[in-house]
């Protein structure tokens, strides 16, 4: 488990400040806020909507949509300035960081997020599992 000292950075969103982030490799992220919001995210949910633009994200009928991801897992997080952490994944993914308002906006639109994903995939043929090797 990592647990990250928190300074606040203002900015647009009006997020409240994060009071603890706590990493569960390979699992998830717990983050708690002053409000008294607490959520925690999976490995999967977080990789899908890293912030980072990806290479491997395909384009299908002009939607990127990223799949495959069901069992990727959480390698480590780095601490980046006083506003965020770059997740480092175990499919090599690392150039996405988490701002603490992205990780507000992530929680708190979990359950709708989640499903437009799936719907996502469905209408495109895809699937959240790795494809199965010939």
């Amino acid at each position: 488990m990592l647990a990250l000292g928190i300074r606040r950075v203002h900015s647009a969103v009006d997020a409240p400040r994060l009071t603890k982030f706590f990493l569960h490799a390979p699992k998830c992220v717990e983050v708690e806020f002053a409000n008294g919001s607490a959520f925690k995210l999976s490995a999967e949910f977080l990789r899908i909507n890293s912030p980072a633009a990806d290479g491997r994200v395909r384009s299908v009928g002009g939607e990127k949509v990223i799949s495959g991801r069901r069992h990727v897992g959480i390698m480590s997080a780095e601490l980046v300035g006083n506003y965020g952490v770059r997740i480092i994944f175990d499919d090599l993914h690392k150039t996405g960081i988490f701002s603490w308002d992205y990780f507000y906006h992530l929680g708190s639109n979990k359950f709708s997020l989640m499903r437009n994903y799936i719907k996502l995939l469905k209408k495109h043929g895809l699937s959240r599992d790795l494809p199965r090797r010939k």
